[in-house]
Protein backbone atom coordinates (compact mmCIF):
# COMPACT_ATOMS: atom_id res chain seq x y z
CA UNK A 1 0.00 0.00 0.00
CA UNK A 2 1.58 3.27 -1.15
CA UNK A 3 1.62 6.50 0.80
CA UNK A 4 -0.67 9.40 -0.07
CA UNK A 5 0.79 12.93 0.00
CA UNK A 6 -2.06 15.05 1.40
CA UNK A 7 -4.04 14.92 4.65
CA UNK A 8 -7.33 16.71 5.40
CA UNK A 9 -9.14 16.62 8.73
CA UNK A 10 -12.75 17.58 9.40
CA UNK A 11 -14.55 17.86 12.73
CA UNK A 12 -18.24 16.98 12.70
CA UNK A 13 -20.56 19.78 13.82
CA UNK A 14 -23.80 17.76 13.79
CA UNK A 15 -22.48 15.20 16.29
CA UNK A 16 -19.25 14.25 18.04
CA UNK A 17 -16.86 12.87 15.47
CA UNK A 18 -14.00 13.44 13.03
CA UNK A 19 -13.03 12.48 9.49
CA UNK A 20 -9.39 12.17 8.40
CA UNK A 21 -8.74 11.69 4.67
CA UNK A 22 -5.35 10.95 3.09
CA UNK A 23 -5.31 11.60 -0.63
CA UNK A 24 -3.46 11.94 -3.92
CA UNK A 25 -5.18 14.18 -6.50
CA UNK A 26 -2.51 14.47 -9.17
CA UNK A 27 -4.43 12.26 -11.67
CA UNK A 28 -8.00 12.14 -10.48
CA UNK A 29 -8.46 11.18 -6.85
CA UNK A 30 -7.24 8.33 -4.67
CA UNK A 31 -8.27 8.77 -1.05
CA UNK A 32 -8.30 6.69 2.10
CA UNK A 33 -10.26 7.91 5.09
CA UNK A 34 -11.13 7.06 8.68
CA UNK A 35 -14.20 8.63 10.27
CA UNK A 36 -15.76 8.20 13.70
CA UNK A 37 -19.05 9.39 15.18
CA UNK A 38 -21.39 8.68 18.08
CA UNK A 39 -24.72 9.14 16.29
CA UNK A 40 -26.92 7.15 15.92
CA UNK A 41 -24.54 4.76 17.76
CA UNK A 42 -20.74 4.86 18.11
CA UNK A 43 -19.02 3.62 14.96
CA UNK A 44 -15.76 3.67 13.05
CA UNK A 45 -15.93 4.09 9.27
CA UNK A 46 -13.01 3.33 6.94
CA UNK A 47 -13.23 4.13 3.24
CA UNK A 48 -11.20 4.14 0.05
CA UNK A 49 -12.37 6.25 -2.88
CA UNK A 50 -10.84 6.11 -6.36
CA UNK A 51 -11.81 8.10 -9.46
CA UNK A 52 -10.53 8.17 -13.03
CA UNK A 53 -8.62 11.16 -14.41
CA UNK A 54 -11.89 13.06 -15.04
CA UNK A 55 -12.90 12.66 -11.37
CA UNK A 56 -15.69 10.20 -12.24
CA UNK A 57 -15.97 7.51 -9.56
CA UNK A 58 -14.30 4.19 -10.32
CA UNK A 59 -14.89 2.48 -6.97
CA UNK A 60 -15.70 3.09 -3.32
CA UNK A 61 -14.92 0.62 -0.55
CA UNK A 62 -16.43 1.24 2.89
CA UNK A 63 -16.39 -0.68 6.17
CA UNK A 64 -18.36 0.45 9.21
CA UNK A 65 -17.81 -1.18 12.59
CA UNK A 66 -19.31 -0.83 16.04
CA UNK A 67 -19.79 -2.87 19.19
CA UNK A 68 -20.79 -6.37 18.05
CA UNK A 69 -21.25 -5.64 14.33
CA UNK A 70 -19.42 -4.94 11.07
CA UNK A 71 -20.67 -4.11 7.58
CA UNK A 72 -18.71 -3.72 4.34
CA UNK A 73 -19.62 -2.32 0.93
CA UNK A 74 -17.88 -2.15 -2.43
CA UNK A 75 -19.29 0.03 -5.22
CA UNK A 76 -17.68 -0.31 -8.64
CA UNK A 77 -18.56 1.69 -11.74
CA UNK A 78 -17.52 0.54 -15.20
CA UNK A 79 -19.02 1.13 -18.66
CA UNK A 80 -21.84 3.14 -17.09
CA UNK A 81 -23.02 0.36 -14.79
CA UNK A 82 -22.63 -0.13 -11.05
CA UNK A 83 -21.73 -3.35 -9.28
CA UNK A 84 -22.52 -3.59 -5.56
CA UNK A 85 -20.99 -6.12 -3.16
CA UNK A 86 -21.73 -6.29 0.58
CA UNK A 87 -20.98 -8.38 3.65
CA UNK A 88 -22.19 -8.30 7.26
CA UNK A 89 -21.09 -9.72 10.61
CA UNK A 90 -22.91 -9.40 13.91
CA UNK A 91 -26.19 -7.53 14.37
CA UNK A 92 -26.37 -3.79 13.68
CA UNK A 93 -30.14 -3.76 14.21
CA UNK A 94 -29.73 -5.13 17.73
CA UNK A 95 -27.16 -2.44 18.54
CA UNK A 96 -29.52 0.23 17.21
CA UNK A 97 -32.48 -1.18 19.15
CA UNK A 98 -30.44 -1.20 22.37
CA UNK A 99 -29.80 2.51 21.81
CA UNK A 100 -33.48 3.22 21.14
CA UNK A 101 -33.22 3.59 17.36
CA UNK A 102 -35.17 2.03 14.49
CA UNK A 103 -33.64 -0.84 12.48
CA UNK A 104 -31.21 -0.02 9.67
CA UNK A 105 -31.82 -0.78 6.04
CA UNK A 106 -29.97 -3.65 4.39
CA UNK A 107 -26.48 -2.82 3.07
CA UNK A 108 -26.14 -2.17 -0.65
CA UNK A 109 -29.07 -2.19 -3.04
CA UNK A 110 -31.13 -4.91 -4.68
CA UNK A 111 -31.65 -2.66 -7.73
CA UNK A 112 -28.26 -1.35 -8.93
CA UNK A 113 -29.92 -0.20 -12.19
CA UNK A 114 -31.51 2.62 -10.14
CA UNK A 115 -28.00 4.07 -9.95
CA UNK A 116 -27.61 4.14 -13.74
CA UNK A 117 -27.51 7.94 -14.02
CA UNK A 118 -25.03 8.37 -11.14
CA UNK A 119 -21.40 9.22 -11.86
CA UNK A 120 -20.44 10.42 -8.38
CA UNK A 121 -20.80 8.85 -4.94
CA UNK A 122 -21.84 10.54 -1.71
CA UNK A 123 -20.93 9.08 1.69
CA UNK A 124 -23.19 10.25 4.51
CA UNK A 125 -21.34 12.27 7.13
CA UNK A 126 -18.25 12.82 4.94
CA UNK A 127 -17.32 16.13 3.32
CA UNK A 128 -14.76 14.77 0.85
CA UNK A 129 -17.20 13.34 -1.76
CA UNK A 130 -18.64 16.82 -2.37
CA UNK A 131 -15.39 17.61 -4.18
CA UNK A 132 -16.09 15.00 -6.87
CA UNK A 133 -18.76 16.92 -8.85
CA UNK A 134 -17.04 20.24 -8.09
CA UNK A 135 -13.84 19.07 -9.79
CA UNK A 136 -15.45 16.85 -12.45
CA UNK A 137 -17.75 19.64 -13.68
CA UNK A 138 -15.19 22.45 -13.42
CA UNK A 139 -17.27 24.44 -10.94
CA UNK A 140 -14.25 26.21 -9.43
CA UNK A 141 -13.81 28.37 -12.51
CA UNK A 142 -17.46 28.58 -13.54
CA UNK A 143 -19.39 31.89 -13.42
CA UNK A 144 -21.86 32.51 -10.56
CA UNK A 145 -25.25 31.00 -11.27
CA UNK A 146 -23.86 27.92 -13.03
CA UNK A 147 -25.99 24.99 -11.91
CA UNK A 148 -25.89 21.22 -12.39
CA UNK A 149 -28.56 18.74 -11.34
CA UNK A 150 -27.10 15.33 -10.61
CA UNK A 151 -27.98 11.84 -9.46
CA UNK A 152 -25.57 10.50 -6.83
CA UNK A 153 -24.99 7.01 -5.45
CA UNK A 154 -25.68 7.92 -1.82
CA UNK A 155 -24.26 5.59 0.83
CA UNK A 156 -26.01 5.81 4.21
CA UNK A 157 -23.94 5.32 7.36
CA UNK A 158 -23.91 3.12 9.39
CA UNK A 159 -26.32 0.91 7.41
CA UNK A 160 -24.36 1.16 4.10
CA UNK A 161 -27.65 1.14 2.24
CA UNK A 162 -27.16 2.68 -1.24
CA UNK A 163 -29.82 4.96 -2.71
CA UNK A 164 -30.05 7.17 -5.80
CA UNK A 165 -30.06 10.79 -4.64
CA UNK A 166 -31.03 13.84 -6.70
CA UNK A 167 -28.73 16.74 -5.81
CA UNK A 168 -28.04 20.21 -7.16
CA UNK A 169 -24.73 22.09 -7.20
CA UNK A 170 -24.85 25.82 -7.93
CA UNK A 171 -21.93 28.26 -8.08
CA UNK A 172 -22.49 31.21 -5.72
CA UNK A 173 -19.04 32.78 -5.97
CA UNK A 174 -15.38 31.76 -6.26
CA UNK A 175 -15.29 30.07 -2.87
CA UNK A 176 -18.91 29.04 -2.36
CA UNK A 177 -20.96 26.22 -3.89
CA UNK A 178 -24.66 25.89 -3.05
CA UNK A 179 -25.62 22.27 -2.39
CA UNK A 180 -29.25 21.09 -2.28
CA UNK A 181 -30.68 17.65 -1.54
CA UNK A 182 -34.28 16.67 -0.75
CA UNK A 183 -35.26 20.12 0.50
CA UNK A 184 -32.05 20.63 2.49
CA UNK A 185 -29.58 23.25 1.31
CA UNK A 186 -26.15 24.43 2.43
CA UNK A 187 -23.58 26.90 1.13
CA UNK A 188 -20.32 24.95 1.04
CA UNK A 189 -17.17 27.00 1.59
CA UNK A 190 -14.38 25.44 -0.50
CA UNK A 191 -10.67 26.06 -0.95
CA UNK A 192 -8.88 26.69 -4.26
CA UNK A 193 -8.74 22.95 -4.94
CA UNK A 194 -12.44 22.38 -4.32
CA UNK A 195 -12.15 20.70 -0.92
CA UNK A 196 -14.75 21.65 1.66
CA UNK A 197 -13.66 24.09 4.36
CA UNK A 198 -17.07 24.41 5.98
CA UNK A 199 -20.25 22.43 5.46
CA UNK A 200 -22.89 24.14 7.64
CA UNK A 201 -24.62 21.64 9.85
CA UNK A 202 -22.15 18.83 9.11
CA UNK A 203 -18.42 19.56 9.35
CA UNK A 204 -15.58 22.08 9.45
CA UNK A 205 -12.01 21.61 8.24
CA UNK A 206 -9.36 21.71 10.94
CA UNK A 207 -6.32 20.85 8.81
Amino acid sequence: MGTLPKALLWERTDTTGTDLALLDDRRGLHARGVASAVDPIPYLCRYELVTDETWATAHLDVSVEGGGWLRTLRLERAAGRWRVTTAEQGDLDRALANAGHAPAGLPGTEEPDRLHDAIDVDLAGAALPNTLPIRRLGLLGAPPGTVHRLTMAWVLVPSLEVLPSDQTYRVVDEGTIRFDIDGFGADLSVDKEGYVLRYPGLAERKA
